[in-house]
């Protein structure tokens, strides 16, 4: 599979737990170096009361990364729009045009970076109004240069999948989605 491609995936109180086990499990399947982040505390529960033990602090953490990625959920997605550190780190990661990914209402964050000005984004329904600067879609996975968005828990995988054809290979995506039947 690829190695030495770095993801950051950041956590906040109330996120959508099929979004990040998803987008977690299919990254480091595919061979990437995924590190999970919590904004607060590295315990950090999801949505749904399913508790994830992230392997680090967002504020102990660098802007060096191939690729951020948010996981969607409320209040999580608010709490990811709200922080300033994530924020900055969205909108130096976007300058330097790698990959900035969003699924769910948490692309509301990307917005609040200023990262999705004139860019084609998608969101789960009813947090269009919430990213006025972008030409918004109903896309289930929204590729816009370096920027990735998508609609919700059920367009996990493919979002995955995608993140993985652009971080590793479409070779390596393919695999990873006949050996999970994901077209079953």
């Amino acid at each position: 599979m690829v190695d030495s491609k770095t993801v950051l995936v950041p956590l906040a109180p109330g996120f959508e737990e099929i979004e990040a086990v998803t987008i977690i499990d299919v990254l480091r399947r595919a061979g990437l170096e995924v590190t999970t982040a919590g904004l607060n505390d590295t315990a950090v529960e999801g949505a749904h009361n399913i508790r994830i033990e992230c392997d680090t602090l967002l504020s102990e953490l660098d802007s060096n990364w191939d690729a951020i990625v948010l996981p969607g959920g409320l209040p999580g997605s608010n709490h990811l729009r709200d922080d300033d550190k994530l924020k900055s780190l969205l909108a130096d990661q976007a300058k330097a045009g790698r990959i900035v990914a969003a699924i769910c209402a948490a692309p509301i964050a990307l917005e609040a970076a200023g990262v999705l000005k004139g860019r084609r984004a998608t969101s789960y329904p009813g947090f269009g109004e919430q990213m006025p600067s972008a030409n918004y879609v109903e896309d289930t996975v929204c590729i816009d240069g370096n920027i990735t968005t998508s609609r919700g828990p059920g367009t996990a995988l493919r979002f995955a999948l995608s993140l993985v054809a652009q971080l590793a290979s479409e070779e390596t995506a393919g695999e990873l989605s006949k050996g999970m039947l994901a077209n079953s």
